[in-house]
């Protein structure tokens, strides 16, 4: 799967909504939220959405690099999982490589959900927009 970032303008679809209140260049503190595509390609054009990555994300640490704490529901609008939801949670450290989050739960089909998700730009990012592949590890209790 593949989640597609809107960095700027009226679509946008990360935004801070809190800045840091300390003083000077410091990211601790700042606050935002996430609204992201999920389709089931690359290519916005060429893919169907699949459903929406919506959360929190929060600037969590003082030392370099500060580590953003995110929170996010992967929710399923389309296909055989509509209506299920995954509950992701973690730190990311670095968006040069990939990162792990743990999967904590989730609804419906995805009821009593645990895992990991493996997440990694496919291309270098413009000031505009980011493109992640998405790679799910979920397991279900019986």
């Amino acid at each position: 799967m593949y989640m597609h970032e809107t960095l700027a303008g009226p679509a946008a679809t990360t935004v801070t909504v809190a800045p840091s209140p300390l003083d000077g260049n410091v990211t601790f503190g700042t606050i935002g939220m996430v609204d992201l595509e999920l389709r089931d390609g690359p290519d916005p054009s060429n893919s169907s959405l699949m459903g929406r990555c919506q959360g929190m994300f929060a600037f969590a640490g003082h030392v370099s690099p500060p580590g953003m704490l995110t929170t996010v529901n992967f929710v399923f609008t389309a296909g055989e999982h509509e209506g299920s939801t995954l509950a992701i949670l973690g730190t990311i450290m670095s968006f040069e490589h990939s990162f792990e989050r743990a999967v904590v739960g989730g609804t419906g089909a995805f009821r009593m959900a645990r895992g990991y998700c493996i997440t990694a730009a496919v291309a270098k990012p413009t000031p505009e927009s980011v493109v992640y592949e998405v790679d799910l590890f979920v397991k279900m209790d019986a």
